[in-house]
């Protein structure tokens, strides 16, 4: 009965198989389908009611919703392009990074061996949904790139453990973040900054999956919402605003920008025994002095006729930037009416020889130039005898924060001196002329800057045919007491190139209260310029105490 049933039931099954098969080839031939995808009612967002609208904000760019958040297809393209680059370099990053974090694991907690089995980012790459560029006035670049990455990540770390393969797969990557990136200092050496600074500005949205041996461990309850917290505030503990994470790019040595330390104070006393230079047996001796490496002027005294043995008792003072490196060049010049001056002498002191507030006297033999072993070089030329006197800069932050501490009390009432008592003592005021901004002359844009203070002339390179100049010069006044209640005055000028009548235009003036600049040590603006429809010049000023 048993083996009669066991043949009936094979039988039926045959039969029905072959049943079914016949009939579904039928339905399959000879049926006609159903349309069952619809056409879908395309709407514009003006017509959309209050919910659809809310679930479809939050996956609308940041350039439609802000109009502050720029579009940035072209970037997005070049990271579709190079994508397959960056996966390899950033996979090849994290495996040196990574391997001597697994080495340290190595013969713990029974563990034989950590490695990646797979490391690829994936086919999709990042999209920036938006960029925000900051202006300012500081040599600097700010941007905030609103970034998601919805990735496909081939992510597996085998560990071995107790002869076990344990293997952990990262699955379902996304990361939603909105990083504030700073590109400082703008410097003149390619890549054109120094560091990369970044910082969070927001709590980062990291969502993922973890399969531990073909399981999903994220859908433990609890665990997935622990674990996006522990990320979020462990990545915003370390990078969110405030807080920087710094990435140097150039070496801070080749762009550091060297800042005025000190004053040095010249005293170019006399000169004996010079070389006669003149057809009646004499010179008219004069001499120049400047720091090396300084791009201002040199300094001249004054000329003293038909005088081998001269005397001047001339002051000067010198910007020094550089006390351990910089040298003094002093040259003696023969004055002619005709031609070129000749040079009687030269001789070179360097400043690491001074010590601070103390006068030092060099009598200093004239050479021909600085290859003192020169055998050929014999000829006596005479003697320079200067007094050298360096002085450096106070201290900046004990500088501003006397100030501040005694401005405050003067505006409380607390103290009652008069702003000379305040700020006294002799120092250094900077002035950066950057550039200037739509300036426009009625006959010529040929704009230059210039810098009237205590009567003295400073002026800028001229730039042609331009209504956005940018000069970057720096000029320098040494000052035997604070500009207090003074004004520095500062006018754009264009020069008509050619013999032409009229040849100069103003394209507007500004006048700054250095007060602020002294309470401050540093103002860094940009001024509308006076009789100018919309021109503005950028300028820094810094005021540096002795």
């Amino acid at each position: 009965m048993g083996f009669l049933s066991s043949v009936l039931g094979i039988f039926g099954f045959g039969i029905g198989l072959a049943l079914g098969l016949l009939v579904g080839f039928f339905f399959f031939i000879y049926s006609n389908p159903k349309e069952v995808v619809e056409d879908q009612d395309v709407k514009a967002i003006r017509e959309l009611d209050t919910i659809p609208l809310f679930d479809l904000l939050p996956e609308i760019p940041l350039w439609v919703k802000n109009p502050d958040y720029e579009r940035v297809d072209w970037l997005n393209k070049f990271l579709s392009d190079m994508w397959p680059y960056l996966d390899k370099a950033i996979c090849g990053t994290i495996r040196s990074t990574a391997q001597p974090i697994f080495d340290e694991y190595i013969g713990k907690y029974k563990i034989e061996a950590i490695e990646f089995e797979n490391l690829t980012l994936g086919t999709l790459p990042p999209s920036i949904h938006g960029i925000k560029v900051y202006e300012t006035n500081e040599k600097l670049l700010v941007m905030e790139p609103a970034t998601r990455w919805a990735g496909n990540p081939n992510i597996v770390l085998v560990i071995k453990l107790l002869s076990f393969r344990v293997t952990v797969q990262l699955v379902d990557l996304q990361i939603f973040v909105a990083p504030r990136v700073t590109l400082k200092p703008l410097v003149p050496s390619f890549p054109c900054f120094a560091n990369i600074v970044v910082s969070l500005m927001e709590k980062p949205h990291v969502d993922f999956g973890i399969n531990i041996l073909g399981g999903d461990v994220m859908s433990i309850p609890g665990l997935y919402q622990y674990v996006q917290k522990y990320i979020q505030k462990y990545v915003a503990g370390l990078y969110l605003w405030p807080l920087t994470l710094e990435i140097p790019i150039l070496d801070a040595s080749s762009v550091a920008i060297k800042k005025p330390v000190g004053i040095l104070h010249v005293k170019v006393v006399r000169a004996s025994k010079l070389l006669k230079k003149d057809f009646l047996g004499t010179s008219d001796p004069y001499v120049k002095l400047k720091l090396a490496g300084d791009r201002l002027p040199a300094k001249k005294t004054t000329i003293k006729k038909k005088n081998l043995n001269p005397e001047w008792n001339e002051n000067f003072k010198l910007v020094v930037k550089e006390p351990e490196s910089q040298v003094l060049q002093l040259q003696v010049f023969d004055w002619d009416k005709v031609g070129g001056h000749d040079r009687l002498g030269m001789q070179m002191v360097p400043l690491k020889q001074l010590t601070p507030y103390e006068t030092k006297e060099f009598n200093l033999d004239l050479l021909k130039h600085t290859n003192i072993a020169d055998p050929k070089d014999t000829k006596q030329r005479g003697t320079i005898v200067v007094e050298l006197t360096y002085v450096p800069f106070k201290e900046d932050s004990s500088k501003l924060s006397s100030l501040s501490d005694k401005y405050s009390r003067k505006e409380s009432g607390t103290d009652k001196s008069s702003d000379e008592e305040i700020l006294n003592g002799a120092g250094l005021l900077s002035v950066v002329v950057q550039g200037a901004e739509d300036v426009e002359g009625e006959d010529h844009n040929n704009p230059y800057a210039l810098i009237l203070f205590r009567g003295e002339k400073k002026k800028t390179k001229m730039i042609r045919k331009t209504r956005d100049p940018r000069w970057n010069e720096e000029f320098q006044f040494m000052l035997e007491e604070p500009p207090l209640h003074e004004k520095i005055y500062i006018e754009v000028m264009s020069k008509r190139t050619g013999l032409r009548f009229w040849s100069k235009e103003s394209l507007g003036h500004v006048q700054i209260n250095l007060t602020d600049v002294l309470h401050n040590g540093r103002i860094n603006e940009k001024y509308h310029l006076i009789n100018s429809k919309n021109g503005m010049i950028h300028v820094e000023i810094r005021w540096t105490m002795v």
